[in-house]
């Protein structure tokens, strides 16, 4: 007991100079955690939307080739009806529109990812409230 009551004694005789010292140092020790972690967070998101757009390039590019095998396929079926003229018309006409749909939804997708670090930015608030209150 009597050793807890020196030790609270010298933690109240350090000088202003020392506290605000050792405020500095774990203002700047917290400072460099929160930049890492924001860091870790940004590249971890980065990453994920990074590999989605991969998939979405390759996929793209094997449908495609499956789609110009289909839609020449259906110009000369339809062809044989209707003219070889007028049915490739209609099939462009139809995957035109089918794209501009593809791309409208793909575009809002995109625009709606959202890549705020969130965590870092609540323990900065954290980090803040707490600095205020030993400045305090």
């Amino acid at each position: 007991m009597a050793q807890q009551v020196i030790k609270e004694v010298v933690k109240e005789e350090r000088s202003l100079g020392d506290l605000f010292s050792e405020l500095a140092g774990e203002t700047g020790t917290l400072v460099r955690q929160e930049v890492a972690l924001a860091q870790a967070e940004l590249t971890q998101k980065a990453t994920k939307i990074g590999k989605n757009v991969g998939y979405l390039v390759v996929g793209g590019a094997v449908a495609y080739a499956a789609l110009l095998a289909l839609l020449t396929a259906l110009i000369i079926g339809l062809g044989t009806l209707i003219g070889y003229g007028f049915s490739a018309l209609i099939v462009g006409i139809v995957v035109a529109i089918a794209a501009v749909i593809l791309i409208m939804s793909a575009l809002n997708t995109l625009k709606n990812s959202d890549i705020t670090p969130k965590q870092t930015v609540e323990t900065i608030k954290e980090d803040a409230k707490w600095l205020k209150d030993q400045v305090s």
